[in-house]
C-alpha cells in the first residue's frame, strides 16, 4: 500500500477505534441524510455509459440498501477513496478523449465521473450492495459541475470525492447536491433536496 494511503487509513481507523465506532461523522448542525424528490433525468455522460454497460444500467433493487458502519467498513471506504484518487492522473474528458463529457472506467487516468465510477466498482466487487453505492452529480463552490459517490450508511450519506482525501458526510462537504442514481435502479436518477444554505454558486454544466 502507498505510504501516504497507509498512513490516512491508520489515522483515520485509530479515530473510529477510540471512539467506539461513535464517529462524529457530522456536526451537530449537520444533516446526516439526503432527502430526495422523486425521478429526474439522466446526465447524458451517464445515458451513454449505460448504452456500453446495458447490464450494469439495469440492476434493480427492492429495498434501499443502507450499510452497517463499522471500523472495518469505514476503513476500507478511507482506503478506496486514497488508493483511487492517487491511483490515476486527473485528467479533463478534453485532454483524455478530445470531448467535453466522457464517462468511463478509468485505465491510467480520468477525471471526476471516472473516478467516482472506479471507486463504485471497487466497492461493489468487494461486496458492498450496488443500491448503496450511487454516483452524484454535484455543483462546487465556484458552481462548476462535479461527480462524486455517495455512500449510503446507517450514519449518514458519505461522500467519496477526488478533490478530497477525506470521506465526508454530504452536508459537510462545501458542495451543492443536484442528482444522484436511484437506490432502487441503476439507470435511473433522482434529484436532491439540498436547502443548506451555501455559498452563492452558478448554474451547473453537465
Amino acid at each position: 500500500m502507498n505510504n501516504k494511503i497507509k498512513s490516512i487509513h491508520v489515522v483515520i481507523g485509530f479515530v473510529l477505534a477510540m471512539s467506539g465506532a461513535n464517529v462524529a461523522l457530522a456536526g451537530a448542525d449537520s444533516q446526516p441524510f439526503m432527502v430526495t424528490a422523486g425521478a429526474t433525468s439522466q446526465p447524458i455522460g451517464h445515458y451513454q455509459f449505460c448504452k456500453r454497460n446495458k447490464r450494469e444500467c439495469s440492476i434493480r433493487s427492492s429495498s434501499p440498501a443502507r450499510i452497517r458502519l463499522t471500523p472495518q467498513n469505514w476503513n476500507e471506504l478511507v482506503a478506496t477513496n486514497a488508493s483511487v484518487n492517487l491511483g490515476y492522473d486527473q485528467v479533463t474528458d478534453l485532454e483524455l478523449f478530445g470531448k467535453p463529457e466522457v464517462w468511463a472506467y478509468p485505465r491510467r487516468a480520468g477525471d471526476c465521473e471516472d473516478l467516482a465510477l472506479q471507486k463504485r466498482r471497487v466497492l461493489m466487487q468487494r461486496g458492498w450492495p450496488v443500491g448503496s453505492l450511487l454516483v452524484t452529480v454535484v455543483r462546487q463552490a465556484s458552481g462548476e459541475g462535479h461527480a462524486v459517490l455517495t455512500v449510503l450508511t446507517d450514519r449518514g450519506d458519505l461522500v467519496l470525492d477526488n478533490l478530497e482525501p477525506r470521506v465526508l458526510v454530504w452536508s459537510d462537504t462545501n458542495l451543492s447536491f443536484v442528482k444522484r442514481q436511484s437506490e432502487f435502479h441503476t439507470g435511473r436518477w433522482t434529484q436532491i433536496n439540498d436547502d443548506r444554505p451555501l455559498k452563492s454558486v452558478g448554474s451547473l454544466s453537465r
